[in-house]
């Protein structure tokens, strides 16, 4: 397929996919149920990081998640005592448990306390052209607070490697408006031009028969690889190429 006719055909799969109708099957619902930037930021950020295996039970648990805080996750983040935290003792989503929520908890409050919130610690340097160095950072400031080990594995590091999937569709989420009410773009700080395309299993094997990806591996190396073809196809917005290559893979099983 050529240049133009690629370009076309996924176009094509954006206008189909990037559409209101999307929320209702996909994690993002999460984060519409609230109006309050911190509010959609942190219920997000926590939607996002739960956000692998079945999509049924990933809305299961991020519900429960919101339940917990009584609708809202900001105030819960910021005035909870120790105490207040024993409501998340039975929270498991596979091996995302009670004990790495509260650590969760925890550090956001440190990000909006010490560190002005997720939009500025994840904001990429003027040197910059992706999120790599920034959500390094993000990991770095996560964890200056006291935290068990385990918990470390739950935040990815694309300086390790890792395509950081889970964070990417976060940022997709928080930072690309695309004018159809699925992406929230609310963090006018950022650019959409440096966004990733959140790479899964699906979004990949698609990639890979549109010759989009060649690297076998979905890791950070995979990912810029794709980043830099679909830069080449719309440079201003290139992971609005999300939904076409998701859409492709889940629903068309292409």
């Amino acid at each position: 397929m050529k240049k133009s006719e690629l370009k076309e055909f996924l176009d094509e799969k954006v206008v189909l996919y990037n559409t209101p109708n999307f929320i209702e099957s996909d994690p993002i619902q999460i984060p519409h149920l609230f109006t309050k930037k911190e509010d959609i930021e942190i219920s997000g950020f926590l939607t996002a990081t739960i956000s692998w295996g079945n999509r049924t039970m990933i809305i299961k648990n991020a519900t429960k998640m919101m339940d917990y805080f009584d609708h809202s996750p900001f105030d819960f983040v910021m005035n909870h005592e120790e105490n207040d935290l024993k409501i998340l003792e039975n929270f498991v989503h596979r091996t995302f448990n009670s004990i790495d929520l509260q650590q969760f908890i925890k550090s956001l409050k440190h990000i909006y306390t010490h560190h002005q919130g997720l939009e500025k610690v994840l904001l990429v340097d003027e040197k910059q052209t992706d999120y790599k160095h920034a959500i390094h950072h993000l990991k770095q400031v996560f964890f200056e607070t006291p935290h068990q080990q385990r918990t470390q594995k739950h935040i990815s590091d694309p300086l390790k490697n890792s395509a950081a999937k889970r964070i990417n569709m976060f940022l997709r989420w928080m930072v690309r408006n695309d004018n159809s009410g699925v992406d929230f773009g609310i963090w006018k700080t950022h650019k959409p031009a440096n966004l990733s395309c959140p790479l899964d299993v699906h979004s990949g094997n698609v990639a890979r028969k549109l010759k989009l990806l060649l690297r076998k591996q979905n890791d950070w190396k995979a990912l810029s690889e794709l980043d830099t073809n679909l830069r080449k196809l719309d440079p201003n917005d290139p992971v609005k190429y999300d939904f076409a290559l998701f859409g492709l893979g889940v629903f068309e099983k292409f």
